[in-house]
């Protein structure tokens, strides 16, 4: 259900669970951020199979009793914070629940036009994961962070572009418009990339 591409430069990992829509189970969370961890590669692409990214949380595992609180979450979107090379969400589709923290993670985040995000912890009684209020403050301020997290908003992908959430919209071919936004990275020294974040900071 996760798909791990790491030779050469770029480490890839694909949410391959269309019929689910992308929904992550513990599993599959653990199983990412151990190839984010483990990983050397210059460039960090997340990405998914068919026109949901990922839902967010396996329901049946939430009901399970252990996903809402599970640490793996927070060690996915670290691992991605903390990757010293380029990384990028690179959303084929909808982005949602605890699935944006890995995307709050990421340096870069393009998505394709059809593409929503939307938080709704507040409908379902749980707190969202530590590290994911402040990056998306980060990212779109208070104001919209409120909206998303308190008032459970909706965001389409020309929203979310107006407002910092995402940095691009891709209109045609994702991965060629990824690969555009990741070239130079790849071929950059790696110390060079990983000095340009930390000048940048968090």
């Amino acid at each position: 259900m996760i798909d791990v591409t790491d030779g050469g430069n770029q480490c890839t990992l694909r949410i391959n669970r269309p019929d689910k829509a992308g929904a992550l189970t513990e599993a599959m969370l653990a199983k990412m951020a151990d190839a984010v961890e483990q990983s050397d590669a210059r460039v960090l692409v997340l990405t998914g199979t068919g026109p949901v990214f990922s839902a967010g949380a396996d329901l049946d595992d939430v009901h399970g009793g252990t996903l809402a609180t599970s640490p793996e979450w927070e060690r996915l979107s670290g691992a991605v914070a903390a990757f010293r090379g380029l990384s990028i969400a690179s959303l084929n589709g909808t982005c949602a629940g605890g699935a944006l923290g890995m995307m709050l993670a990421c340096d870069l985040r393009i998505a394709v036009l059809a593409a929503k995000f939307f938080y709704p912890v507040i409908k379902v009684g749980v707190l969202p994961q530590p590290s994911d209020p402040a990056r998306m403050r980060a990212l779109v301020g208070p104001s919209v962070t409120k909206r998303m997290l308190l008032a459970a908003a909706k965001l389409d992908a020309a929203e979310a572009l107006s407002v910092g959430l995402i940095d691009q919209i891709s209109h045609g071919d994702l991965a060629q418009d990824t690969n555009t936004l990741v070239k130079h990275a790849l071929t950059a020294d790696p110390g060079q990339v990983a000095g340009i974040k930390a000048l940048i900071g968090p």
